[in-house]
C-alpha cells in the first residue's frame, strides 16, 4: 500500500515529511486552496529530495501547457487533476511525460461508468469525498461504494483519512486499492503536516501491507 502526503507547503515541513519516506508527496497549485504552495515552494529543495518519493503537482481546471511548465519547473513527475479535466487532457499530459492521477468526487449517486473513457489515459484514479471544496475537506465518503468500481486502473483512497481509520482500511480488500492520500487530518494548520503523526501511520500501513 502506497502513501501520498498531499497539501505540503513549507520548505522545513517538506523536509520533515520527506524523512518519513512517503511514496508520494503532493503540492497544490490551485490558488483558491489554503494549501496553495507556489510562492513558498523551493525548486532546488525539491530537486534534492529522495528519488524514491514521487512528487505530484495538484491542479484544478488548469491549462495543459501551464501544468506541464509548472511540473517541469518544480521537478514534478506526476500530476493530479481535481477539476473537470477531460480524458483528452489526461492523454496530452501523459504524452508530455507525466504520470496522471485523475481525482473524482464520490457520493451515493456517483456513476463509475464515466471512468471508462479515462482509464487508458490515467495511471491512477483518486476517489475523494464530494463536497463544495476541491479536496482537503476532512470528510469521508461511504467506502462501501468502492465495491461498485470494477475497472483495472489502480486508485488512491482519499477523504478525511486519519490514524483512527487504520483498522477500517485494513478491511478494504479491493484489488485495485493502490494507496492512501492523507492530508487535512494530519495537519496542525492548512499546509503544515505533523510528521510525528505521519511517521507511525506510514509504518503501520507498511507493516500490514
Amino acid at each position: 500500500m502506497k502513501i501520498k502526503v498531499c497539501g505540503l507547503k513549507y520548505p522545513e515541513n517538506i523536509q520533515q515529511i520527506s524523512e518519513t519516506n512517503p511514496d508520494f508527496m503532493g503540492f497544490i497549485f490551485y490558488k483558491k486552496s489554503p494549501r496553495y504552495c507556489r510562492s513558498s515552494l523551493n525548486k532546488e529543495q525539491l530537486s534534492k529530495l529522495s528519488q524514491a518519493t514521487n512528487l505530484v503537482g495538484v491542479f484544478v481546471d488548469e491549462g495543459t501547457e501551464n501544468i506541464h511548465q509548472t511540473c517541469s519547473h518544480f521537478c514534478l513527475n506526476h500530476v493530479q487533476l481535481h477539476g473537470k479535466e477531460t480524458a483528452e487532457q489526461c492523454k496530452k499530459l501523459q504524452l508530455a511525460g507525466l504520470k496522471v492521477i485523475k481525482a473524482f468526487s464520490i457520493e451515493k449517486a456517483f456513476d463509475f461508468e464515466i471512468l471508462k473513457e479515462y482509464q487508458v489515459h490515467c495511471n491512477y484514479f483518486l476517489f475523494d469525498t464530494k463536497t463544495k471544496l476541491q479536496g482537503g475537506s476532512g470528510k469521508k465518503f461511504n467506502w462501501d461504494l468502492l465495491n461498485r468500481y470494477s475497472l483495472g486502473t489502480p486508485f488512491f483512497l482519499s477523504g478525511g483519512i486519519g490514524i483512527e481509520d487504520l483498522e477500517e482500511i485494513k478491511k478494504i480488500k479491493h484489488p485495485q486499492l493502490f494507496g492512501l492520500d492523507i492530508n487535512s487530518r494530519f495537519e496542525t494548520e492548512p499546509g503544515l503536516k505533523n510528521h510525528e503523526k505521519i511517521k507511525p501511520f506510514i509504518k503501520n500501513i507498511r507493516d500490514e501491507y
